[in-house]
């Protein structure tokens, strides 16, 4: 893909973003879409790891709890102003990220998986029992200054203005990704993620490049976490259980993980079928998982791939199963 539909693609979403603001006149449905927006954002971070290096996380909640914790912590004991709370907390995520992946990138397949729950549990549980620190299982709230980036709180907070930031940094996201995967960095990865053999043998150095995207998708998912107590003001240890990444890997496996996009598009996707099977409250997921199968058996590569099938005219039905391939 080019720069020039990179770019032109941005800007439509940009577009629709702002026509959504302006039309929709409900706050409930704004605060709906900031938050399946927050979950696409994160979601995008899990799909990352996914396509570029092959490999599923259950514990990718921990950066997306850590950080509302984090900037929870900075604003109420007075360390730091907001503004370089949010970056110092962004950099320690990503710092330690690469650190911690340059352990367990080096363990194959559903093994990694497993060493990635145990860590976020761990945390879960820490987070659940620090009563002092993190207000123990009842959460705590995050307390944001007047002003956030010369922003006023109370503009902030109005929902379509919230739902614009969330959905501009959503974009920004997906730019950011396909700009910096259409060059050699995203060569390299996919290189490494396809036959790790092969390319240490063609002199590719492997665990760099995928520590790099552990550490970057870590980073999306605490940003994501920074957007979901900006909107809620509040943080809590469910934010770190495991079943949040198992929910975004449900909106990675519905919107496609081969699209940058798709994942975001399974985020909206999910939340607006919660929300429309909102009067079958006790039976939704029941209903959400037949339909999740329907798309696993009929189009492996999600509703971006079908998508992306119909636009080049191929019936969904004739695509071919994939699966991700696992990192050796």
């Amino acid at each position: 893909m080019t720069i020039f539909r990179i770019g032109l693609g941005a800007a439509c979403a940009l577009a629709v973003g702002g026509a959504v603001a302006a039309l929709v006149g409900s706050g409930t449905v704004l605060s709906l879409l900031t938050q399946a927006v927050v979950y696409a954002v994160f979601a995008s971070g899990v799909g990352l790891l996914l396509k570029q290096n092959g490999m599923v996380s259950f514990g990718h909640a921990l950066y997306f709890g850590v950080s509302g914790y984090a900037m929870g912590i900075a604003l109420e004991l007075g360390w730091m102003p907001a503004e370089l709370a949010v970056v110092a907390t962004l950099a320690a995520v990503a710092v330690s990220a690469f650190v911690v992946g340059l352990v367990i990138v080096r363990v194959p397949g559903v093994a990694f998986s497993m060493m990635t729950l145990a860590i976020g549990q761990m945390f879960y549980l820490t987070a659940s029992r620090s009563r002092g620190l993190t207000g123990g299982a009842d959460g705590m709230n995050v307390n944001w200054p007047a002003t956030l980036f010369g922003v006023p709180q109370s503009l902030l907070h109005q929902p379509a203005v919230l739902f614009l930031v969330c959905w501009c940094a959503m974009v920004l996201v997906v730019l950011g990704l396909g700009l910096l995967l259409r060059g050699r960095f995203g060569s390299v990865t996919e290189a490494v993620r396809d036959n790790e053999e092969r390319a240490r043998f063609i002199g590719v150095r492997t665990l760099l490049p995928r520590a790099a995207i552990y550490a970057l998708s870590a980073t999306i998912a605490a940003l994501a976490g920074m957007l979901s107590v900006l909107n809620t003001g509040f943080i809590s240890p469910e934010a770190l259980h495991w079943s949040v990444s198992g929910v975004a890997l449900m909106m990675v496996v519905v919107g496609g993980y081969k699209a940058l996009w798709g994942p975001p598009l399974g985020a909206i996707v999910y939340f607006l079928f919660k929300d429309v099977l909102g009067d079958w409250a006790s039976h939704w997921m029941a209903i959400f998982g037949v339909a999740l199968i329907t798309v696993i058996v009929f189009s492996p590569t999600g509703l971006a791939g079908a998508l992306q099938r119909l636009r080049r005219g191929r019936p969904a039905a004739s695509a071919p199963a994939t699966r991700p391939a696992s990192a050796h």
